[in-house]
């Protein structure tokens, strides 16, 4: 139930914007404070009606990082107003968010790991994928971008590199999510590179 979830169910229709066109006007113009706001306590009072054993995963944009410790007490209210269990919830973030700012940026993934909330980071291997980023900053799961998935067995590289992404990870005990399965084939592949997800 992350900015694009959330405006792509139910399905396109006439007059439907895609996440790509507006989530940028949102943050050239101020406003994806507010509507991060509104996805993450939504998402949260959601999920919390949901079973115990599902959790909810929601993108977080660099620009609810700007103003130091905003994020933090966002998220610790909107986990107070609904009643979700920290554990429950999952914040993904991009590498672009980890470029800038980025002790405060530390500082404040620290707080909400040490709260429960898992912190997942958001298409790995398209940016900067700088190694540094999973020593320093405390990640229980890396998502696999889709344009990999995609590659599987059409290019021994693109499954070398996935292999490759997959055993870091885990040798960091940090999980693997591929996104973009879309055919058992892909599946079969990542199953027998060790993907979690």
């Amino acid at each position: 139930l992350g900015y694009e979830a959330l405006v792509r169910w139910p399905p396109p229709r006439r007059g439907f914007i895609s996440p790509a066109d507006f989530i940028p006007v949102a943050e050239d113009t101020g406003q994806i404070e507010a509507l991060g706001h509104w996805v993450l306590h939504s998402a949260c009072h959601e999920a919390a009606s949901w079973p115990s054993a599902l959790s909810v995963a929601v993108n977080l944009s660099p620009a609810q990082f700007r103003r130091e410790g905003a994020i933090v007490e966002d998220v610790r209210a909107a986990l107070a107003a609904s009643g979700l269990a920290p554990q429950r919830l999952e914040l993904e973030i991009t590498e672009s968010l980890l470029m800038n700012h980025t002790e405060h940026v530390l500082q404040a993934l620290r707080e909400l790991h040490a709260m429960g909330v898992r912190i997942a980071m958001d298409d790995f291997g398209t940016g900067f994928s700088s190694l540094a980023y999973l020593w320093r900053f405390p990640f229980d799961k890396l998502k696999i971008d889709r344009a990999f998935t995609q590659g599987l067995g059409g290019d021994g590289k693109v499954d070398a590199i996935v292999h490759s992404i997959v055993s870091l990870a885990h040798s960091l005990a940090i999980r693997v999510n591929a996104e973009g399965v879309e055919t058992d084939a892909q599946r079969q592949a990542l199953c027998r590179h060790g993907c979690d997800e």
